[in-house]
């Protein structure tokens, strides 16, 4: 039908604009934070657009659910201020005839959004938190860029060295500063080498001079030496710590139903909903006053879907608290909002007057026959 695939064609445009544009704003961000991240030592410097991928990926069902409601809003007040939605509501075809339409376009959307939210979501978290965790677990010596200050793992130690061009294992003109047990030491070396004893990993240093002095005092020893070795392998990895939860997949949070388990599936199964019903929102809100234009739906989509995110952020509190029940939260908060969309729909739709009779006409001063 001609009504239906102009619509949808409609969305389709305005809905690759706005993701494209909302990606774009996304990437940079994130790849402005996670270059801040990388410097602060927290993932290798080599794995920065990797990282930033994953941070796109879990960014993904909100940008969807964004878009499509931005595009839903802009075409309808599109069609409006174009007076396109006075030909089709002449030609007999209501509000509500436009769910069709709607609903056609947006269930692929809904079903990645769906996938990405349930799936993909959980598994980018855990990839980034591997990646750190591997950054994290590596030896001292694993950590320091050449040329570089780097820190140790415990904070406890500060290495700069030059790399080698012939072996990863060695380095010369090494540098390390470390505050132990109460003292400052300063050791610094020609050259220097790594070396596995066991299960410890040592580095080696070679005709270099060593400065300690105790803190708060001004003792100072000054030694020269010719071999000398330093232990920067002793943090094997641990037992592994619980996983978060954003990391864990859907199927192993259904397994094990606890509040806080339930309040992460409430807010990923919310981003489904919340798309269907601000799509619904969309279809009964959009409107165009000529003294505020497109810019004002704009606005108030905008309002309203930060409003729906920032619930659903709490009610996962919530459920995580106990305040709450997970059916509850889900039929208050997308039940009712679904449930009010569609009264204002029908509303609109069957031009329903809820004013008090005698409010509908007053009696105009001055007027005999009012």
């Amino acid at each position: 039908m001609l009504f239906d695939s102009s619509i949808r064609k409609e969305l389709a445009r305005s809905f690759g604009a706005t993701l494209i544009v909302l990606v774009t704003v996304v990437m940079t961000i994130t790849l402005i934070r996670t270059l801040g991240q990388a410097s602060r030592g927290s993932f290798n410097p080599s794995d920065v657009m990797l990282v930033m991928g994953y941070n796109v990926l879990t960014f993904l069902p909100n940008i969807l659910t964004m878009s499509l409601f931005i595009s839903t809003v802009s075409t309808l007040a599109r069609l409006y201020s174009d007076s396109e939605m006075v030909i089709w509501f002449s030609s007999g075809v209501g509000l509500s005839r436009l769910l069709r339409p709607l609903l056609r376009f947006a269930w692929p959307i809904l079903l990645a959004v769906a996938t990405l939210a349930l799936f993909v979501l959980p598994w980018a978290n855990r990839q980034i938190e591997d990646m750190k965790a591997q950054f994290e677990s590596r030896g001292d010596l694993d950590r320091v860029q050449p040329g570089q200050f780097q820190e140790s793992a415990g904070g406890t130690r500060v290495f700069f060295v030059e790399k080698d061009l012939l072996s990863q294992n060695t380095a010369s003109n090494v540098f390390v500063a470390s505050t132990e047990n109460g003292k400052e030491t300063v050791t610094s070396a020609r050259r220097g080498r790594t070396e596995l004893i066991g299960n410890n990993r040592f580095l080696v240093l070679e005709n270099g001079q060593r400065l300690e002095s105790v803190v708060g005092t001004s003792d100072i020893r000054l030694s020269e030496f010719v071999r000398y070795s330093i232990l920067v392998g002793q943090d094997p990895l641990g037992a592994k710590m619980d996983a978060p939860l954003n990391t864990r997949s859907t199927l192993d949070l259904i397994r094990e139903p606890s509040p806080y388990n339930w309040g992460e599936i409430a807010w990923r199964i919310g981003f489904v909903l919340a798309a269907l019903n601000l799509m619904v929102v969309a279809l009964a809100a959009t409107r165009i006053n000529p003294r505020v234009g497109r810019s004002g739906n704009l606005f108030f989509s905008l309002l309203i879907f930060q409003v729906y995110l920032n619930l659903l952020t709490l009610g996962q509190n919530w459920i995580a608290a106990g305040q709450i029940g997970f059916a509850a939260f889900n039929l208050l908060l997308h039940g009712g909002a679904l449930a009010l969309s569609l009264l204002w729909l029908a509303k609109r739709h069957l031009n329903w007057d809820w004013r008090p009779r005698y409010m509908k006409r007053l009696p105009v001063q001055g007027n005999p026959n009012s």
